[in-house]
């Protein structure tokens, strides 16, 4: 370490500058304490390692790669360091205003796979990435921030389960509608002159309406009233049956 540190001084003190001979020097070192601890597996002189980290730092620091107070490795953010955030944004900004062009484009041209692929860059790669995008009013430029992935992910998973209650929902009620339109072909099938044809009763007339109960009694009048509103309810589901078979006859 003495050794180096005497080689990689002198490179730097040159003019600043023997830079290749400090760089070498540097590598030596590395490459010993390497060795030194591949070969020392169980017990390490830790005084004699922190010495090489010191050493490795502030030659480093001399060419301006390591910044900050430490006197061992990288300068932490609170130091000083740029954030993660900060690189980010204007990537994040640029993406953002290439996307909005990109949409406004596709709109003009009616391209909508091309919309669902901004939509898809916004709902779901950019969650992933820990960045949020919301778009605005039609023509104004979308906002978008660094926020937290975990939180992100949460709120897209709650909008896809949305979704698919909504789905299901919708589903549902055509499987409904679906069946109710089939119980009111069925029955459809029988026509209004023949629907009160059945044993309770034993006379009919023209029209199909029963006159008679079956033990003979006449049917009342409040009776016929009520026998006639049914037969007319048949009569119009019996022309939708007779229209469906026609239509697929066609």
């Amino acid at each position: 370490v003495v050794s180096t540190q005497s080689t990689g001084s002198s490179g730097i003190n040159a003019e600043y500058g023997d830079t290749p001979t400090a760089i070498r020097a540097l590598k030596s070192v590395l490459s010993d304490s390497y060795t030194y601890l591949s070969a020392q597996k169980d017990v390490v002189n830790v005084r004699l390692l922190i010495q090489v980290a010191v050493y490795v730092t502030k030659i480093l620091s001399v060419f301006g790669v390591v910044t900050g107070s430490d006197r061992i490795g990288f300068a932490s953010a609170a130091e000083g360091s740029v954030s993660t955030d900060e690189v980010a944004l204007p990537f994040v900004k640029a993406l953002s205003e290439f996307r909005d062009e990109v949409r406004e484009s596709a709109r003009g041209l009616k391209a909508h796979d091309i919309l669902t692929k901004c939509d898809n860059l916004r709902d779901n790669v950019l969650p992933e990435l820990g960045v949020r995008l919301e778009d605005r009013e039609l023509g104004e430029p979308a906002v978008f921030k660094i926020d937290d992935k975990e939180t992100l992910l949460r709120e897209k998973k709650q909008r896809q389960d949305e979704i698919s209650r909504k789905e299901k929902e919708k589903a549902e009620k055509a499987a409904a509608r679906e069946k109710a339109a089939r119980e009111k072909l069925e029955k459809g099938k029988v026509s209004s002159l023949d629907m009160f044809r059945t044993d309770q009763y034993s006379a009919w007339d023209d029209q199909g309406l029963p006159t008679h109960n079956a033990k003979g009694a006449e049917v009342t009048q409040s009776q016929m009233k009520k026998l006639k509103k049914q037969q007319a309810v048949q009569d119009k589901l019996h022309k939708v049956y007779l229209q469906h078979i026609s239509d697929l006859e066609i």
